[in-house]
């Protein structure tokens, strides 16, 4: 990958209970994306991107809306060090 970097999402909203995991892993694994997604105690959802930069941002963009049931009220996405190249894509539970 030329232009590789890794993303940290914090989706908050109504994202749980949605599918917000599973249309993620869809849209992530559609896009070539790796990486996780996995929801938060607080009620919120956390994902791990990587891959190209302008992939990653197509990726960041559909967590804006999600999947149909979601509604989203905020996106904070914080580019971290990539420690470790990611094989898929997973859902963690």
């Amino acid at each position: 990958m030329l232009n590789k970097t890794q993303v940290k999402v914090i989706i908050s909203g109504r994202v749980q209970g949605v599918f917000y995991r599973a249309r993620t892993k869809n849209t992530a694994d559609r896009l070539g994306i790796k990486g996780y997604v996995k929801n938060l105690p607080n009620g919120s959802v956390e994902a791990v991107f990587q891959g190209e930069q302008p992939i990653v941002t197509q990726m960041i963009e559909w967590c804006h809306k999600g999947p149909a049931a979601s509604k989203v009220e905020h996106v904070q996405a914080k580019e971290t060090k990539i420690l470790s190249n990611f094989e898929t894509f997973e859902i963690r539970y």
